[in-house]
């Protein structure tokens, strides 16, 4: 066995960094668990500049991080994961956040750049959660910022944003 082989495999298998480090919807202690990445087929380059192709049924899981996708390619730099690419119809993430609550987000697909942080959701995205949902063709979020950017290409974006406080129901009506 090549000496860097398990090396090259651990560099791989950082597919955590593709929306854990600094994302505002990841639960913190996910990143430090094992991941698991099940698969119908892989084929893997483990070269510094290599690609690894996850195909059929991929279900990774990280902590409460599970991420299913028909595809998913992790893309390598220098050694170290440059990019991370879901597709499906549609890739789906759930996460739950610090706070306990759920992140869900659907999209088409999903490319992480894990050098500038940001993460596009393409084709008929929707992120939901507790404190409101995002919808549309085309999300950019910087999970080091939080900025995020949707619409602007002649599509229409749905935003609901939740109330900080829920008053409860109202229990009749006043006269």
């Amino acid at each position: 066995m090549n000496p860097m082989l398990p090396a090259k495999l651990a560099s791989i298998t950082l597919l955590a960094a593709l929306l854990a480090p600094g994302l505002a919807w990841s639960k913190a202690s996910d990143r430090n668990q094992p991941m698991t990445i099940d698969s119908n087929h892989n084929d893997c380059d483990f070269s510094d500049n290599g690609k690894c192709q996850f195909r059929g049924d991929v279900v990774i899981t990280q902590g409460s991080l599970e991420i299913h996708a028909d595809s998913a390619d992790v893309i390598q730099r220098g050694g170290e994961t440059e990019r991370v690419i879901l597709s499906g119809k549609q890739a789906r993430l759930k996460q739950q956040m610090d706070d306990n609550t759920w992140m869900n987000a659907r999209a088409d697909n999903m490319d992480y750049n894990v050098n500038s942080e940001v993460i596009i959701l393409s084709g008929n995205y929707n992120v939901e959660s507790e404190r409101g949902t995002n919808a549309g063709q085309r999300m950019v979020y910087n999970t080091r910022t939080g900025a995020m950017q949707s619409g602007g290409d002649g599509t229409r974006v749905r935003t609901v944003i939740q109330p900080k406080n829920k008053a409860p129901a109202a229990s009749g009506d006043k006269k």
